[in-house]
């Protein structure tokens, strides 16, 4: 039912949307590009938006354009979430024309410790003291943390908290359960994003109301859970930046490193694209009713090929070349998906998760009324 094309005709004049921001560091700028676009698209109106890591942070910066036009009536808010975007990744790049030393701790915040990068030679040269030898709790007893006053001055959180017109959900990894911890309205925080960016190996656990939190691409990235329970739209529009699949098998111990993170960052995903099957195919098979469970239709925009030049490394990577070719490819790649995608909307999925997503051991559905 994912793979056939509707007739044209059957396409809406206007969508709303909600949208599922995967994170992964300086990847993320795909996301912005693809951001960028939807939201220069008259036809498209957003419901709500869940994000993890970067995706959080891409999320946040949208919201804020959308709170400044709530307190400025005269301001649209499009154009203001597309400012506060490119406002936030100008911001990363200026952060990271810093001297090496100096930029070190937002690199490490912002990418991986495994990665190749010019902040994991510098640590090196330093004998890797602080990636091997000590845990953040010893070699950041401050918790200098850089990204968090950078977030504060980029994102009004109080303006955030009283916004309407859109929800925004940032999803973290609580540390004592390992589950998937959900903050919105007043719990949106600058705590809550970092939190949600929060790599265990280089930052100390963020600590909100008693609780501590890790990086939310552990339990879900991004989770998509939110957006089908306070949200009203069927439609959800996945960005996804970190592949599913590889075709190369990897060998260096970076290579090796990037794919293990890779797999464990989509395994939440790929938890609840199988969910999501399952209820589609008894809501199909008349099992279950479509006015008591949601008949979800999914959707992707994601780089494909041209995505698989940016190797994970390059995650830590904030240059402004690499920043902006990734935007780009955004841009490129949410035009083409409207053009051939758009007539999806409010009508059927466009992503085969079967295909995309699941392996063959999916349950029957004809066995589910046994139990």
């Amino acid at each position: 039912m994912d793979q056939s094309i509707p007739d044209a005709g059957a396409a809406v004049d206007h969508a709303t949307i909600n949208l599922a921001l995967q994170g992964g560091g300086s990847h993320g700028a795909f996301t912005w590009g693809v951001l960028d676009t939807l939201l220069a698209d008259p036809r498209i109106d957003f419901e709500g938006i869940s994000g993890t890591s970067a995706g959080a942070m891409n999320a946040v910066a949208l919201a804020h354009g959308f709170a400044q036009a709530a307190q400025h009536p005269k301001r649209d808010a499009r154009e203001a979430a597309r400012e506060s975007l490119a406002n936030f990744w100008g911001g990363i790049i200026d952060m990271g024309a810093l001297s090496e030393v100096q930029k070190a701790p937002f690199e490490l915040l912002f990418g991986s410790l495994g990665a190749a990068s010019p902040t994991a030679d510098w640590l090196s040269s330093l004998g890797n003291i602080w990636a091997q030898s000590l845990s953040p709790y010893d070699a950041n007893p401050f918790d200098i943390n850089p990204l968090r006053s950078f977030l504060q001055q980029q994102v009004d959180f109080d303006a955030l908290a009283q916004l309407k017109s859109l929800k925004v959900f940032v999803v973290a990894t609580r540390v004592t359960s390992g589950q998937a911890e959900v903050f919105s309205g007043k719990r949106l925080t600058a705590d809550a994003v970092m939190a949600s960016a929060c790599l265990p190996m280089a930052f100390r656990a963020v600590e909100i109301d008693g609780e501590h939190y890790w990086d939310g691409g552990y339990s879900g990235n991004p989770a998509i859970h939110p957006l089908l329970y306070n949200c009203k739209g069927r439609d959800i529009v996945l960005v996804q930046i970190n592949p599913i699949r590889r075709p190369e098998i990897p060998r260096s111990s970076a290579q090796i490193m990037d794919r293990v993170n890779e797999i464990t960052f989509n395994a939440g995903l790929i938890a609840e694209m199988r969910a999501i099957d399952f209820v589609k195919r008894l809501i199909a098979d008349g099992k279950l009713s479509d006015t008591q469970y949601k008949d979800v239709l999914m959707h992707r925009i994601d780089g494909g090929e041209s995505m698989d030049a940016y190797a994970a490394s390059t995650k830590v990577s904030t240059g402004y070349a690499l920043i902006h070719a990734l935007r780009d490819l955004g841009v490129e790649c949410a035009r083409t998906w409207l053009a051939k995608k758009y007539r999806f909307l409010g009508v059927q999925s466009s992503v085969n998760i079967k295909h995309d997503y699941l392996d063959d051991l999916r349950v029957p559905v004809s066995n589910t009324g046994k139990h």
